[in-house]
């Protein structure tokens, strides 16, 4: 077979297939271990603050009115108060970078936990300056009491005092 179709073939595994593959390379071969690892922090860490504050400022954006009406006031479980509901809306929008910091912070790749701190302020920031959306409204304290929940899920990762001081400049440089 050549190489093109074998690649073709590789390319079409799914994620579990793939990942049983690489169990299987690297339990056959303990000297690939280092090179995986390198290409996988490449690949995680292909990330920078400035691309995760616009991912942040775009997802808080598209929250939208409607759906917080369609989630709050009378349902047949009772009454849901829209404020809290668009509470919960936004810091449901904001969840999947908190997760990402916090598994970047797990793997031990501090520099990229700081990069998803930082995206996050600095979305909630552009956010809260530069969004016309009637959500934004309802939740006038929130981006700004948000940064402080940010940077206290991600001091929990342990940071240096020089990435604390960096993240502080920025925290205090927005307000």
């Amino acid at each position: 077979m050549n190489r093109s179709k074998m690649r073709n073939f590789i390319k079409s595994l799914n994620v579990e297939e793939a990942s049983q593959v690489l169990g299987i390379l690297l339990d056959g071969n303990p000297d690939l271990t280092e090179k995986v690892y390198d290409v996988a922090v490449k690949i995680a860490g292909d990330i920078d603050a400035d691309t995760i504050a616009e991912e942040v400022y775009s997802k808080l954006d598209a929250l939208d009115v409607d759906d917080l009406y369609s989630r709050s006031g009378e349902t047949k479980h009772g009454y849901v108060d829209p404020n809290e509901e668009s509470w919960k809306m936004f810091e449901e929008a904001l969840q999947p970078f908190i997760n990402e910091m916090i598994k970047s912070q797990k793997r031990e790749l501090p520099a990229i936990a700081k990069a998803y701190c930082i995206g996050i302020i600095n979305g909630l920031f552009k956010f809260e300056e530069e969004s016309h959306s009637d959500f934004k409204d309802l939740v006038e304290d929130e981006p700004g009491e948000y940064i402080d929940t940010v940077v206290k899920e991600w001091k929990k990762g342990n940071p240096n005092v020089d990435d604390i001081a960096e993240v502080m400049d920025i925290v205090n440089g927005g307000r």
